[in-house]
């Protein structure tokens, strides 16, 4: 059900909305995952995740009318295309492999900690 529009065709002023919308999202929210519902490595940080009782808000950019415009606005802010996208305190955090590259150094606890995300 996301849109229809692919990333490379989404107006600037679109993107720009999309761009607004993010940005909200990850300042208003101790833990932003922008994900697709159907993606191995968004489930396993979603799953990561829940396992330490984080409040987060998930995204679902293949279930959200504006999901392409909010992703082509994701990589202009962050150089990020793909997802998951992960913001722990406002902060960028990357990818499914950076996540779990933080939990195993021990520093995502901290993080979330810092966020007040529990």
């Amino acid at each position: 059900m996301g849109s229809f529009l692919s990333a490379q065709s989404v107006p600037p002023e679109v993107r720009a909305t999309a761009l607004m919308r993010a940005k909200d999202l990850v300042s208003s929210n101790p833990v932003v995952v922008f994900s697709k519902s159907y993606c191995p490595y968004c489930i396993e940080v979603k799953r990561l995740l829940s396992s330490l009782k984080v409040k987060m808000k998930v995204i679902e950019l293949d279930r959200e009318n504006d999901g392409s415009a909010v992703q082509s606005a994701l990589l202009e802010w962050t150089g990020q295309r793909t997802v998951p996208n992960v913001f722990i305190g406002g902060k960028h955090i990357g990818g499914c492999d950076n996540t779990k590259a933080k939990h195993s150094e021990g520093k995502l606890v901290p993080l979330l900690e810092a966020a007040q995300a529990f």
